[in-house]
């Protein structure tokens, strides 16, 4: 159960350090102010729907699941997040982003199967 619990922390820490990093750079917002309204909105909304996921066990990211629970808006604003911040993780979080990366894959491949 622990690894379950830990697994989920680091997908809600993983996914508020991609809305922080989306929101410094869009919005212009800082560390210290902390996130703008609307993304703050959507990082308690991605981070509730990972506190409720009943797939955490079998599971690595939300991009590998069939069953998304996104609203529309949410997912889409979501989406545009990902795509932003995924490509500049590398730089501001690597070994965040790197096992994000190993985790991903190998999910892929075990689903291959």
């Amino acid at each position: 159960m622990k690894k379950v619990a830990d697994k989920r922390e680091r997908e809600k820490e993983l996914v508020s350090q991609m809305i922080a990093l989306y929101c410094r750079k869009k919005h212009g917002t800082s560390k210290r102010t902390g996130l703008c309204r609307d993304c703050h909105k959507l990082n308690d909304y991605a981070r509730s729907r990972s506190d409720h996921c009943p797939f955490m066990e079998t599971k690595t990211f939300c991009s590998n699941c069939k069953v998304h629970c996104y609203r529309p808006d949410m997912r889409e604003k979501i989406r545009e997040v990902m795509g932003y911040s995924g490509p500049r993780m590398i730089f501001h979080h690597p070994v965040t982003a790197m096992r994000h990366v190993i985790e991903t894959k190998t999910e892929k491949k075990r689903l291959e199967v």
